[in-house]
């Protein structure tokens, strides 16, 4: 009988001496050290895992092995080689496609359909796709032959293998597994009362491998769908129901993507235990509600925001989620250039008047906000915002949410609020006349205040304050600057690759010439889109004296543009292309986002 073919930790790293990927010297460290970490990993690895996985093999892989030791790829200025790119190196040297698992892209059914759960975990192998009745495998060992031949005979169906990480598979296997499982078991009881618990203000969400069939299952099938989120860098979950399902789509750097369809039964269930956790009344089905989860995400505080809208097949859900890391940022690193951002910086330095950030929905304005207010947050300033809904609590400032209900407006706040002795507002929207006029109170009285405007552009806000009754002279006496903004999003770094503009996209661009720009092909660190992460574009409008001339003689928007750019001012176009031609973003990109 022959000998089973097995990848070895010295095999694997021979291949990657031979592609140039470590030198000799380390390629001797993973000899000595690499039988000893293989043992530390697997030992670390099922501490981790509950009784119900023990299927998994206890042995981690060559890959992850070599990758644990942090080895630096020569002559790559200290980038370190991944358990991926070892990967992808072992699956050409045997053969096989390598595959990155993009979880966006996969379809449950098609994972939980063709193989059970411990076979997949004992053989740590996952179905990533079907078509011409051909089942595609992803695979962690390359020379899992009698498996494959097996399943062939079983299932009576083609199998094609190709080669992903075993974190990956693992990753997947435990996460649509365990979804898939919660969510049939809850079909199947969907009919009997559903105990949904005692909950605190902050919720504590299990991890993956703590979330497992014997918990109750609506609970477990929704911290399910949190935690993938969180895994996925995504700010919005939509929950939509459907004729016949519910529909679950993720919001990652601004693009929505389907993820999940759930039986139609399963929905209402879903959404009142979602509702329970952020304290909404459960009854109440007909009108919009708005609440708010606070939880924790690998060691850091994560916010929630919920809001539900009845619409035609019954209730859908948002579920906005703000990350610390991402709403609090250090002013200098959120994309401004230095003009604007000095320019920014003298704005909130000021000991009054108003500024305000200007920009549509998910351009990025609370982060600026929050982000400036953190910049000026110290034990002898008072800061007081007043917000619709709060977005994140800050214990560094004293936020007030409005309450229309209870007739907690903006405007009867703002004419309170001057009696708690503020130094700083920051007023969430200026809407109307009433919350307009006592923000020129405000900072008449000597406050700075903070607010944002939806204008398409930083001089428009001056029209807009003239349209909601401000007076010129008012407008001139207390607003100091005015910020419009836009997020682009990032090419991936991975897959960046360079073109030549053609000549009509120069043309429509405004450009006589331009050196060669970047996009990004698509690949698995980026799902395949092409982009990761997302940077500001930021249109400064300083209120000098100029400016000031021009709005007291009420000329109109073109005046007020031209003697702006005549002073300095870049607009939001501009700046755009600019982030282009510096290889940040990609022509498409600026024409999406700035018209």
């Amino acid at each position: 009988m022959q000998k089973k073919k097995t990848v070895t930790i010295k095999n694997v790293a021979q291949i990657l001496l031979q592609r140039g990927l470590i030198d000799a010297t380390q390629l001797q460290e993973v000899v000595v050290s690499g039988e000893a970490q293989a043992q530390r990993l697997a030992g670390a690895q099922q501490a981790g895992y509950s009784r119900r996985l023990t299927q998994i093999p206890e042995k981690a892989s060559p890959a992850e092995v070599i990758a644990s030791l942090n080895l630096e790829v020569p002559g790559s200025g200290g980038k370190l080689l991944t358990e991926d790119a070892i990967t992808e190196v072992l699956a050409a040297a045997v053969g096989l496609p390598y595959l990155k698992i993009n979880p966006l892209k996969l379809d449950l059914e098609l994972v939980t359909a063709h193989i059970s759960r411990p076979f997949a975990l004992k053989h740590l192998i996952v179905p990533v796709d079907f078509s011409a009745g051909v089942v595609t495998l992803a695979v962690a060992d390359p020379f899992n032959d009698e498996v494959i031949e097996e399943l062939k005979s079983v299932k009576r169906m083609e199998f094609r293998r190709v080669l992903a990480s075993r974190n990956d598979i693992l990753k997947i296997l435990r996460e649509f597994f365990g979804f898939r499982a919660s969510v049939q078991a809850a079909e199947s009881e969907v009919g009997s009362a559903v105990d949904l618990g005692n909950l605190e203000q902050f919720v504590r969400l299990k991890v993956g491998h703590e979330i497992e069939g014997t918990d109750r299952n609506i609970v477990s099938a929704v911290e399910f769908l949190l935690q993938y989120a969180f895994d996925q860098r995504a700010s919005d979950i939509h929950i939509e129901p459907k004729r016949e399902k519910s529909l679950v789509r993720l919001r990652v750097d601004g693009v929505l993507h389907n993820v999940h369809a759930v039986p139609k039964q399963l929905h209402p269930p879903m959404v009142s235990r979602i509702k329970m956790l952020s304290r909404m009344d459960l009854a109440e089905k007909r009108r919009p509600q708005d609440g708010r989860i606070k939880t924790s995400h690998q060691g850091k505080e994560i916010e929630l925001r919920v809001s539900t809208l009845p619409v035609a097949f019954g209730e859908k859900v948002v579920i906005r989620i703000f990350d610390p890391d991402v709403l609090m940022q250090e002013l200098d690193q959120i994309g401004f250039y230095p003009r604007e951002y000095q320019l920014y910086s003298s704005f909130i330095r000021r000991p009054n008047g108003i500024i305000l950030v200007t920009g549509p929905t998910g351009s990025g304005k609370t982060t600026t906000l929050y982000s400036s207010l953190r910049t000026l947050s110290s034990p002898e300033v008072n800061i007081v915002t007043v917000e619709d809904p709060i977005e994140m609590v800050m214990e560094e400032f004293n936020q007030v949410g409005v309450q229309s209900g209870i007739g907690v407006t903006f405007d009867k706040v703002l004419r309170n609020i001057l009696r708690q002795d503020p130094d700083i507002i920051m007023i969430g929207e200026i809407r109307d006349r009433e919350t307009a006029e006592n923000a020129v109170q405000a900072a008449l009285t000597g406050h700075l205040v903070l607010s944002t405007l939806h204008t398409n552009d930083a001089p428009s806000s001056i029209t807009r304050l003239l349209d909601l009754g401000v007076q010129p002279f008012l407008i001139s006496s207390t607003v100091i600057g005015i910020i419009a903004q836009r997020l682009l999003r990032k090419i991936c770094p991975a897959c960046k690759r360079d073109r030549a503009l053609s000549a009509d996209e120069l043309e429509y661009l405004g450009l006589k010439t331009a050196g060669r720009v970047s996009f990004g092909e698509g690949c698995g660190e980026c799902r395949g889109t092409g982009y990761k992460g997302r940077t500001g574009i930021f249109e400064v409008l300083d209120v000098n004296e100029g400016v000031k001339a021009v709005i007291s003689e009420r000329l109109d928007l073109a005046s007020l543009q031209q003697v702006a750019k005549r002073d300095g001012m870049v607009l939001l176009r501009e700046l755009a292309v600019k982030k282009m031609l510096q290889g940040i973003t990609t022509y498409e990109e600026v024409i999406a986002v700035t018209g």
